[in-house]
């Protein structure tokens, strides 16, 4: 068994326990990438982490296994990582909260490949500060997500709301808009749903707001079921447990129009210098009411 490999974040020091442990067998990456890519990534993922709620997708044994989420922080987490224990039903849930770049190290360390992030902060659970559209493709081919994402940024511009774009690294793209913390989830789902039934009756023959898959019919769902209490979406910048290990990526909305753009399109391996530089910019540093972008969006359906 080989040594642990011990990796300095700020003042704390992290063992990685079994580094050479292989988590991507069709590409050879082990732990200590894993451990070595969020330590890189740390001061532009952080951002998007901090004082949120995890769900952790673990693969102790590597992604050939089925793995397992994970929502209760374990008994054997060092208490130098921050908690939070937030109502559920009947009950409550102690959450991980990944606030410095220790803490990440040390979710790489249990084999932590994804986490998966609430979209309210734990301090106001109910209220979220981000709305997102997950827009999937209904087959294989990824140009409908693109222009299905093409059109959401035009809606939303007309309500006069900021968005940002990224890809999941699994299927699709994700539209983030960012929220001023004050409508409860409920507003926040139901502002979505009739934004997406816009959007769909202007384009019926590409986007559909239809759960059932076959009433589709072929047809992009614009999903908004993640706006909900306890929902989680993936992190900005989290590795996902798939071959190549592709990378949850912001983009510009300038590059929505490049045709190599899928899903998988950045990997632990190639992310390279997007780290250094996010496309994101200032788009979701302030959040934005919806109250006013609803008054508009009310119009909009009267004008239709």
């Amino acid at each position: 068994m080989s040594a642990a490999l011990k990796l300095r974040a700020g003042r704390r020091t992290v063992e990685i326990n079994r580094p050479d442990k292989v988590l991507f067998p069709d590409d050879g990456l082990t732990k200590a990438d894993l451990a070595e890519y969020y330590r890189s990534a740390a001061r532009a993922m952080l951002p998007h982490l901090r004082g949120r709620p995890l769900m952790l997708e673990r693969h102790p044994d590597g992604i050939g296994d089925e793995g397992f989420m994970q929502k209760d922080v374990p008994d054997h987490f060092p208490d130098w990582v921050h908690t939070a224990e937030l109502p559920k039903e009947n009950g409550s849930v102690t959450h991980t909260l990944c606030d410095d770049t220790a803490t990440l190290l040390y979710l790489a360390d249990q084999a932590s490949i994804t986490p998966h992030r609430w979209l309210a902060k734990a301090d106001r659970p109910d209220c979220p500060d981000r709305l997102v559209f997950d827009l999937d493709p209904p087959g294989n081919d990824f140009a409908p997500v693109r222009q299905a994402a093409g059109l959401l940024h035009d809606l939303l511009d007309e309500l006069r709301l900021p968005s940002a774009l990224m890809t999941t690294g699994s299927r699709g793209l994700h539209v983030l808009v960012p929220l001023d913390r004050r409508a409860p989830f409920d507003d926040v789902r139901a502002f979505a749903r009739e934004a997406a039934e816009l959007l769909a009756a202007r384009h019926p023959d590409r986007l559909t707001t239809e759960p059932r898959k076959d009433a589709r019919r072929g047809r992009l769902y614009l999903d908004v079921q993640r706006n909900a209490y306890a929902q989680t979406a993936v992190a900005p910048y989290a590795v996902r447990a798939l071959p190549g290990a592709p990378i949850a990526t912001p983009l510009a909305w300038s590059e929505l129009d490049e045709p190599d753009l899928t899903a998988r399109r950045w990997t632990l391996t190639t992310i390279g210098n997007r780290l250094d530089d996010t496309p994101w910019h200032d788009s979701l540093r302030r959040g934005r009411s919806l109250a006013p972008a609803r008054r508009r969006l009310a119009r909009l359906g009267d004008d239709e």
